[in-house]
Order: C-alpha cells, then sequence, then structure tokens
C-alpha cells in the first residue's frame, strides 16, 4: 500500500494545484527530465507529488534492471497514490509509461486534468496497434507534450488517430520521446523543455477549480 511517505513532494503544500507524475517503464522519478518538470512547475506554485512503481523501487535496492509490472499491478498503485497524496481531486500523469496508466484511471477516478509527457501511443515498431482506444473516449482535460518525431508517436501519426475533444497536444519541435530535438533542427532540448514546461502552467491554470 502506498503511503505519504512514498510520494517525493516539490513545491508548496498549501498549493491550489496538486500534480501527480509517475516515471517511464525504463526510469525512476528522480532523472533530469523529471527534474526539471517537478522543479519547474514547484518555482510557480504547483504541488508535484513522484512516486515510484514497485519494480523501479526495487531496482534502487539491488540495482537490477526489472521490467514493469503488469498493468493491473500499476494502476492498483495509481489508486492508492491518488488516495494517499490527500488532495481531493489532484491532476495526475506523468512520463510515457507512467502517464500511459495514468491516463487509462483519469475518468474513472474523476482527476482534475491529465498531464502526459512523452505519450507511448504505440509500442516500438508496432504502429499497426496503437494504444488510443481510451483516449476516443476520454472525458478527463487533458494535456500531451509530445516530440514531433517521437518513435512512439510522431506528428504525421497522432494527428490521423480520432481523439477525444479533451486533448490538447503540445508539439515539441523536431523533438524525440524525451523532446530533445536534433542539433541539425536549430533547437535546444532546453528550448523545448521550457516551450512543454509554458504548455503545462498554460493548461493547469485553465482548469476548472
Amino acid at each position: 500500500m502506498t503511503t505519504l511517505q512514498d510520494i517525493l513532494w516539490t513545491g508548496p503544500a498549501a498549493a491550489p494545484v496538486t500534480l501527480l507524475l509517475a516515471h517511464g517503464a525504463g526510469a525512476p522519478m528522480d532523472t533530469p527530465f523529471m527534474n526539471f518538470f517537478a522543479d519547474g512547475l514547484a518555482a510557480k506554485g504547483i504541488r508535484v507529488g513522484r512516486f515510484e512503481f514497485p519494480y523501479m523501487a526495487a531496482r534502487r535496492v539491488t540495482g537490477r534492471r526489472r521490467p514493469p509490472d503488469n498493468t493491473v499491478n500499476l494502476q492498483a498503485i495509481w489508486r492508492g497514490v491518488i488516495t494517499a497524496c490527500g488532495a481531493p481531486r489532484p491532476v495526475i500523469g506523468g512520463k510515457s509509461m507512467g502517464g500511459r496508466m495514468a491516463s487509462m484511471l483519469a475518468d474513472e477516478v474523476n482527476a482534475r486534468g491529465l498531464v502526459c509527457l512523452g505519450y507511448p501511443f504505440y509500442g516500438a515498431g508496432r504502429r499497426d496497434k496503437p494504444r488510443t482506444a481510451h483516449l476516443e473516449t476520454l472525458r478527463t482535460p487533458t494535456l500531451i507534450c509530445q516530440g514531433e518525431r517521437d518513435v512512439l508517436g510522431d506528428r504525421p501519426s497522432v494527428e490521423a488517430l480520432a481523439l477525444s475533444k479533451h486533448i490538447r497536444l503540445h508539439w515539441a519541435a523536431d523533438g524525440d520521446h524525451d523532446l530533445k530535438p536534433r542539433k541539425a533542427s536549430g533547437r535546444t532540448h532546453d528550448d523545448n523543455l521550457k516551450g512543454a514546461l509554458d504548455a503545462v502552467l498554460s493548461f493547469l491554470s485553465a482548469l476548472p477549480s
């Protein structure tokens, strides 16, 4: 069972918005990517809570890489975090897999909003099997920050999908799955991260109370 002590908090406890973020499949909750968004949002008055799924928490102890837990267990952990955080209607989301798991629960838990940072619209090399059925009917206000050339959901492929009208997309120019552009694009990773951060802040400020 997830407890309040299992959540890594950044930002003011009395903030008007609480955002819970889960990590991606292969990296923990305190990567430079996750730190950038947690610290940047906290500096603007958002309370950010991060947590790790059991397989990733175990990796900190053993040093051994493990595959993610199954979907049922990942969703159970998400529900526990939402209960433990103490916020009546938090915004939920995360990086890649963490955001995908949150998106599958957002309507069920009556989340105030959903923020996905690099959504895995399909698995690597599996464009024939998009993971988007639930995104077609999603009712929760949603922001997806996506790299234009993300191998798990590039701009042309995603724009061809039938997504809910409640989903807003922010495109990081020439960005990959971590929103990082190529040098030849003339943009920097910092440019794209800051652009995504601004998009998240704008999205959160516009959410109904």
